[in-house]
Order: C-alpha cells, then structure tokens, then sequence
C-alpha cells in the first residue's frame, strides 16, 4: 500500500455526513513515515459540475492507470487515516500531477500557505 494507489476501502461504520460504504479512495501518506498500520486517504466520489469551483476537490478522469469508470473527484475535505484492516482491493494509481493537486488542495482544506 504506498502513496498514489487507488484501494477499494470499507468506509462504514460512518455517522453523519461522512462519506460512507465500500468506494474508491487514494492514498495520501508519505511512504516514509508511520510506524502503524495506518494510511491516510481521501474518498473519491462521483463528478458534479458543482466541483469545478471547490478547490478541495480535484477531479480525475477515468484511464487505465486507475482504473475508474467515469469522472471522479478526490475529496480532499474528508481526508482521514484509517486501518489498513479496511483496504479491500487496490485497483489503480494516479498520477504524479493528481498527486500535486491533492497536496494543493489540502494547502487549502487546512489553510497552509
């Protein structure tokens, strides 16, 4: 499991308006820290039009790198760390440049300048 993958993860239990059930979510996390069984991910979740101006959201078109069967968004505002016991199937990767756009967007999300 390292930085850039796509898994199939079990997101529930969730409450509230978390993001819920088993979905595509990316790994965040420099590889080279944490010492548990931890990663930190953000859900991916289905393009609306609305998106194009949330600036946490970063949208990934679907290729054979990973894997997705239409237009996505990482949602960078429900960032979270969770137990690798979750990770159901790694199903693709994406790219150094969505990963650059993931890392502005939590610039964003936690207001870092």
């Amino acid at each position: 499991m390292k930085q850039k993958e796509i898994w199939i993860i079990n997101l529930d239990p969730t409450i509230g308006s978390e993001i819920r059930k088993k979905r595509p979510c990316v790994i965040l996390n420099n590889d080279a820290i944490g010492i548990l069984p931890l990663k930190i991910i953000a859900p991916v979740t289905d393009y609306k039009e609305k998106y194009d101006v949330v600036p946490w959201m970063v949208k990934l078109a679907p290729n054979n790198t990973n894997q997705l069967k239409k237009k996505s968004v990482v949602d960078i505002f429900q960032v979270r760390s969770l137990s690798q016991e979750r990770f159901v199937e790694k199903i693709g990767d994406i790219s150094e440049d969505e990963l650059e756009k993931c890392k502005r967007a939590i610039k964003i999300a936690f207001d870092i300048y």
